[in-house]
C-alpha cells in the first residue's frame, strides 16, 4: 500500500517556492521527487516539460482510445515561508503533532494532490488492468498565477483533453464535513508605485511645500471604497451575477455561527460589505483588498523624512461575470483620475484569472452516464460512506486562475475534491494537513477513479 504520509513529507522537504529565484534547488528537487513518485508508484511515463519558467510534470498512464481519460491537476510550487519567527517548527522539515503534519505546502498542494496519486498507487495494485488512461499535469508557477502551463496546453491539445479534470486545490468546511466545490473567485492584481521629489527630502525644511507620496498614496487607497465597504470604482459591479438561490441555500445549510468565525479570525467585528452577509461575502462577493504597502522610513526610532516614494499592492477577487481584463483596466483609469497633485503614478499589472464555477450534473441536467457526472455521483455517494454526511456543494473564495485556461483551451470542466482545511493555515506561518482528511479523500478518490473506469464493485 502506497506510503502517503512519507510521500507527502518527502515532497515538503524540498522547498520548491517559485517567486523566489534562490529557490532553484528546491525548485528542481520537487520536479525530480515528484516524477520518480509517479513512476516508481503508478507506472506513468513522465515527461518533465521545459518552459519559459518553471517545468509542467506530466505523467501519463496510457490505454486504449476507448478508455476514459482523467487528466488530475496540481502544482508543486509553494508560497515563501516568512515570516520565519512565527513558526513553531521548520517550514520545509515536516512533523506531525497529534495527528496533523506541519511544513510549508503540506495542504496547498503537495499533500492534497498526494491524494489522487495515492488513490491511483493503491487502485492499481487491486485492478492493474483498469480501463482508465490518466494523465497528471503537475505546474510548477501555481502560486505566481501560471503564466506558462498555457502555452504547454495549448503545444499538446489532443494529448491533454480529457472527460473531465481531477483536482484538490481548495478548502473543505470541515473534518467530518466534506465539500465539492462548485466555483472559484477570480482575480486581478496590480502595484501602484507613487514618486514625489526626486529624493527624501528634511521635513522641518520642506514638509508644507510638497506632496507626501505617503499621504498621497493613503487618500488614493481610502478613496476605493464607500462608507459601507463598497468597492468605489465606476462600472465595478456592473457585471456581477448574483448566485442561484440554490448556493445560498447550500450556503445556509451549514448553520455556521459569525461570531465563531469572528474568533477563529481574532478580529474585533465583522464587517461585511452591503448585499452578502458574513459567509456569502467570502465566496458570493467581489472584493479589492490592499496586500501591501510601502514608503518611508521603517527601522526603529524616528526619522522626519518626507519620502521620495510610496507604493501599494491592489488584488480583486472576482465573480462570474466579471472579467480579469476588465477590472483591471477600470482599477487603473480610477487610480491615473483620482492621482492626487504632486506626485507621479507608475502602475504594474500583475498575474490574474477570470472567475470559475461548475454546476454540479445534478443541477446542470448532464446525463448521467458521461464520465464526469459518473465522478460527481461517485463522490458524493463516497464522502456519505466516508464521511457519514451528505457533500457540501459549495463556491470558495480563493482562486485558480488557470481554471479558465483549462476550460477554454481544453474543454473540460472540473471536480473539485476539497482536502484542506479552514484552519490549515494555507500561505501563513505554521501550514498544516490533517492526516485524517488525507485519509478519507483518498478513499474518495479511488472510489471517483474505479467508478469512472466502470470497474467498481
Amino acid at each position: 500500500m502506497f506510503d502517503t504520509v512519507k510521500a507527502i513529507a518527502g515532497f515538503t522537504r524540498h522547498a520548491s517556492v517559485s517567486a523566489d529565484p534562490e529557490a532553484r534547488e528546491g525548485m528542481e528537487g520537487a520536479v525530480k521527487y515528484l516524477s520518480a513518485l509517479l513512476r516508481d508508484n503508478t507506472g506513468c511515463e513522465v515527461e518533465v516539460v521545459q518552459t519559459a519558467g518553471h517545468p509542467v510534470v506530466l505523467g501519463r498512464r496510457r490505454g486504449k482510445p476507448e478508455w476514459p481519460h482523467i487528466v488530475i491537476y496540481g502544482h508543486y510550487d509553494v508560497q515563501p515561508p516568512d515570516p520565519l519567527d512565527e513558526w513553531t517548527s521548520e517550514p520545509f522539515e515536516p512533523v506531525v503533532r497529534d495527528g496533523v503534519m506541519y511544513g510549508r505546502g503540506t495542504s496547498d498542494d503537495k499533500g492534497p494532490m498526494m491524494v489522487h496519486i495515492a488513490a491511483l498507487a493503491n487502485v492499481l495494485e487491486r485492478r492493474p488492468d483498469l480501463p482508465l488512461r490518466i494523465t497528471f499535469m503537475i505546474e510548477g508557477e501555481e502560486e505566481i498565477g501560471s503564466p506558462s502551463l498555457a502555452a504547454v496546453m495549448k503545444a499538446r491539445t489532443d494529448s491533454l483533453r480529457g472527460d473531465f479534470l481531477l483536482m484538490s486545490d481548495t478548502t473543505s468546511v470541515g473534518i467530518d464535513d466534506e465539500s465539492i466545490t462548485t466555483g472559484l473567485r477570480g482575480m486581478s492584481a496590480l502595484e501602484v508605485r507613487l514618486k514625489g521629489p526626486g529624493q527624501d527630502l528634511h521635513s522641518g525644511f520642506h514638509g508644507g511645500s510638497v506632496m507626501n507620496p505617503i499621504r498621497a498614496l493613503a487618500a488614493l487607497c481610502a478613496s476605493l471604497h464607500d462608507a459601507d465597504g463598497r468597492v468605489n470604482i465606476p462600472g465595478f459591479y456592473d457585471d456581477v451575477v448574483p448566485p442561484a438561490d440554490w448556493e445560498r441555500e447550500e450556503l445556509a445549510r451549514l448553520n455556521r455561527d459569525p461570531e465563531d468565525y469572528r474568533k477563529l479570525l481574532g478580529v474585533p467585528e465583522l464587517c461585511p460589505p452591503p448585499d452578502y452577509d458574513v459567509f456569502e461575502s467570502r465566496c458570493f462577493g467581489p472584493t479589492l483588498e490592499f496586500n501591501g504597502i510601502t514608503g518611508g522610513y521603517q527601522g526603529p526610532g524616528s526619522k522626519t523624512i518626507i519620502p521620495a516614494r510610496a507604493s501599494v499592492k491592489i488584488s480583486c477577487r472576482l465573480v462570474p461575470d466579471q472579467k480579469a481584463d476588465r477590472i483591471l483596466e477600470l482599477v487603473e483609469k480610477t487610480l491615473r483620475e483620482r492621482c492626487p497633485r504632486g506626485v507621479t503614478m507608475e502602475i504594474e499589472r500583475q498575474h490574474g484569472g477570470d472567475p470559475y464555477v461548475v454546476l454540479p450534473p445534478h443541477k446542470s441536467g448532464e446525463a448521467i452516464g458521461t464520465p464526469k457526472a459518473v465522478a460527481f455521483k461517485a463522490a458524493d455517494e463516497a464522502i456519505r460512506e466516508v464521511f457519514g454526511s451528505a457533500p457540501h456543494y459549495l463556491r470558495e473564495g480563493g482562486s485558480v486562475p488557470v481554471l479558465s485556461d483549462i476550460r477554454r483551451i481544453l474543454g473540460m470542466d472540473a471536480l473539485m475534491l476539497a482536502v484542506a482545511l479552514p484552519d490549515c493555515n494555507m500561505h501563513s506561518p505554521n501550514e498544516n494537513m490533517d492526516l485524517l482528511m488525507i485519509e478519507r479523500c483518498t478513499k474518495v478518490s479511488e472510489r471517483i477513479l474505479e467508478a469512472v473506469a466502470g470497474t467498481r464493485g
